[in-house]
């Protein structure tokens, strides 16, 4: 895919380098930073093995990080931001371009509760506070009644009011984004985290050829998930307003509507996924014999890809009897 867009859609943004499911599954923000770092010059290494040029498609790789309320969430983005721009310039030779680390920013999903649901709202803001002060490029807040259903259009309006309240209303980041960079308030977390980012994600980068063979090999084993479930569960009980602090006599369940897909809308697109095969089988089986071929001859797979679409979509495929090894989709 990164293939396919440098080469023909130079404007295009292909790839969002994520840390946000790492932290969501547990990791503290040292990890995330350091898995997602090292996820990111793994990736660059195997796009200029295939003969991109960094200076071509580095300028758009943009990163995708969880912020959760956890005071290194403070300096995150600025670190990640130095540490992916000494790599890159020091080691992988980019230009100045290359070096900078676009970034998309998420409320913590993992960090709110169902019960007394509305204190999210208030999780959710300073999250979008600490999103601000690093400067991040996008945010998306999360919506109060996550936690227990398909957000609702009330709590999806306070969440993007909730940015325009902090950016538009509050003085505090007008002309003032990443206020905290330098300030001896910040002082004391910003020396550990690129040192402790560095090192994990020396680790794991295919830097570390000595070690355990870069992101790839790394979470075959499962070493990278291991510290993220241990992070997940830190000694003792973190404390949570309206669950194990402060906790009022509200039920558990919150009194709102729980917003489910109704069956009809799902047979529906069952029905018209089962016209679309019926339409296209006897082109489905030559697509997917194409789509083979070039996965066998190491050529661009995206770019088949988006011939097969026209005539076939995800299930399981199985050699037809009799093919010789030809694929035919199923119904």
């Amino acid at each position: 895919m990164v293939e396919y867009t440098t080469r023909h859609m130079p404007r295009w943004y292909p790839i969002s380098i994520s840390g946000y499911h790492i932290a969501e599954a547990g990791a503290t923000p040292v990890q995330q930073a350091a898995y997602t770092l090292s996820n990111g010059f793994t990736y660059v290494e195997l796009f200029r093995q295939r003969g991109l040029n960094v200076e071509e498609f580095g300028p758009r790789l943009s990163f995708f990080l969880d912020c959760g309320l956890d005071v290194e969430y403070v300096a995150l983005a600025r670190v990640c931001r130095k540490i992916w721009a000494i790599g890159m310039r020091d080691v992988l030779r980019a230009g100045a371009r290359a070096q900078r680390f676009k970034l998309h920013t998420q409320t913590s999903g993992r960090s709110l509760i169902s019960r007394d649901f509305k204190n999210n709202l208030t999780r959710t803001a300073i999250e979008m506070m600490l999103a601000c002060i690093n400067a991040t490029n996008s945010c998306h807040s999360n919506s109060a009644d996550e936690p227990f259903t398909t957000p609702a259009e009330e709590y999806v309006r306070l969440a993007a009011q909730g940015q325009a309240i902090l950016l538009e209303e509050s003085g505090l980041f007008k002309g003032m984004m990443n206020l905290l960079s330098g300030s001896r308030e910040c002082a004391p977390w910003k020396p550990p985290s690129p040192r402790q980012s560095w090192r994990n994600s020396a680790r794991s980068t295919t830097w570390a050829r000595a070690g355990r063979g870069g992101a790839p090999l790394s979470a075959q084993p499962d070493p990278v998930r291991r510290p993220p479930l241990r992070a997940a569960d830190p000694p003792g009980q973190a404390p949570i307003i309206g669950l194990n602090r402060y906790r009022g006599d509200s039920a558990a369940s919150p009194d709102v509507q729980i917003v489910r897909t109704p069956p009809s809308r799902k047979q529906l697109q069952v029905d018209r996924l089962k016209r679309f095969k019926r339409r296209h089988a006897r082109q489905a089986g030559p697509a997917l014999d194409a789509l083979a071929k070039v996965v066998e001859s190491g050529g661009n797979v995206f770019a088949q890809l988006i011939d097969t679409v026209e005539h076939c979509s995800l299930a399981r495929s199985r050699p037809a009897p009799g093919s010789g090894g030809k694929y035919r989709p199923t119904v």
